[in-house]
């Protein structure tokens, strides 16, 4: 039997590595808490209804077929216990002799629990699914309202200027256009706002001057109202309190303004930098830890062209993933590892129909070019060939008749909440 490998997590990192050794004699365990993969970078379509849940969810274990040294346990991480070389989950511990840490980002409130409880986070596809529950009820709740209540539900903020909430807002911007008002014919909505809040100077802080300019044009000329230089104080539920003074009275925060590594029990907090990311060398071993790596957007990594560590992106945990997967099978074929190097591809970010901004090495560009880009390379990102279909059907459908068809509101039955409290109970200590 090959020595025992067990993967923290299926995302894009977790998954690329687990897929690049199962032709291998090693024995592969994926621990993750759902049993699904999930494509993060389109959250926010689910939540606007643009497209449904499954087309951007692949099952795991359907990954897998037929891959006898590759097993899937659907689990929640308790604890790493590195000098028993053990995991220990509420489905029972796991032994191993390397450990891939990739168990990505969570929500990051800056210590705030009332953003905590109020806000509306984008960090998994059940957050996506309740937030569209929660703009579509929001909408069906305008129609009995009273007019004191009309401003608080007419008021969406998207706090967090980066691409999600450029996306998000834009998203939100076009369905207030093109969708919402033959949903409501009866409701007036000129007097629905949408706020974009980022404590920067500039939306998409990250790219270049040409984006940053370009996308805030793009979202004021749909009608988005753009506050930088503006840091959120406190939010009730009710008022969005802001640090200069200013207040948005809303029902609707959407928080995409701040993410942090979900790191396990058992990393000793001195490996650990700004944002909760674990430090490692230039193969992704986690210092001060014998056959433990972390990848993706939970590892640190600092290198001469990336001093303040890898951007948070899906290339660079796929591209991590392949390197960890080829260095394993060098250490047990007796070769030397190689560094992990990364050359940048650029970023990008979509605002609406033929308005996006991309940023290449060596060129930017904007508008229906740069939109087409990045509808093909997400695309290209997705797992199968399935969810491919699906998704461009949907995007050529919604091309067409500026309209979606998957407004949706599904909530939770009482039976479901048993369930799963049942199921949490049983696996409680």
């Amino acid at each position: 039997m090959g020595k025992k490998i067990v993967i923290l997590g299926a995302g894009f990192a977790g998954l690329q590595v687990a897929r690049r050794l199962r032709h291998t004699d090693f024995e592969t365990v994926v621990i993750d808490q759902y049993n699904f993969h999930q494509f993060q970078p389109l959250f926010y379509q689910v939540a606007t209804g643009r497209l449904e849940p499954s087309a951007i969810s692949f099952p795991l274990r359907k990954v897998f077929h037929n891959e006898a040294h590759v097993h899937l346990r659907i689990a929640t991480v308790e604890e790493i216990d590195v000098a028993e070389k053990r995991v220990k989950t509420n489905e029972g511990d796991f032994e191993y002799d390397y450990l891939v840490i990739a168990t990505g980002c969570t929500n990051n409130f800056f210590g705030n629990k009332n953003f905590e409880r109020y806000a509306f986070p984008m960090k998994s596809v059940n957050e996506a699914i309740a937030l569209r529950n929660r703009i579509l009820l929001n909408f069906e709740d305008a129609l009995s309202a009273s007019p004191d209540e009309m401003e608080g539900i007419l008021n969406i903020a998207v706090v967090g200027g980066g691409p999600t909430g450029v996306e998000m807002a834009g998203s939100l911007a076009e369905m207030k256009t093109n969708v919402l008002p033959k949903d409501y014919p009866d409701m007036d909505f000129s007097r629905l706002n949408i706020y974009l809040v980022e404590g920067g100077a500039h939306t998409l802080q990250n790219m270049s001057e040409g984006s940053q300019q370009r996308s805030q044009e793009y979202l004021e000329k749909m009608g988005v109202k753009v506050w930088t230089d503006t840091i959120v104080q406190d939010y009730d539920g009710e008022t969005l309190l802001m640090k200069d003074g200013r207040t948005i009275k809303t029902r609707n925060m959407i928080w995409t303004a701040g993410v942090m590594g979900n790191v396990p029990t058992g990393i000793p907090a001195e490996l650990l930098v700004r944002g909760s990311r674990i430090k490692t060398d230039h193969y992704n071993r986690v210092q001060g830890m014998d056959g433990v790596f972390a990848l993706g957007d939970i590892a640190y990594m600092e290198t001469d062209g990336f001093p303040k560590g890898h951007p948070q992106l899906a290339n660079v945990a796929i591209n991590q993933a392949k390197n960890l997967a080829a260095n394993l099978k060098r250490v047990e074929d007796n070769k030397p590892m190689q560094e992990f190097k990364y050359k940048n591809p650029g970023t990008m970010a979509t605002v609406g129909k033929h308005k996006a901004v991309v940023d290449l090495p060596f060129m930017s560009f904007q508008g229906r070019l740069a939109w087409f880009t990045w509808m093909f390379l997400h695309l290209m990102l997705i797992l199968s060939v399935k969810n491919k279909l699906i998704i461009f059907i949907n995007w050529a459908i919604s091309y067409f008749t500026n309209d979606t068809t998957l407004r949706l509101i599904l909530l939770p039955t009482r039976k479901q909440v048993e369930i799963t409290a049942a199921r949490e109970a049983r696996l409680k200590p």
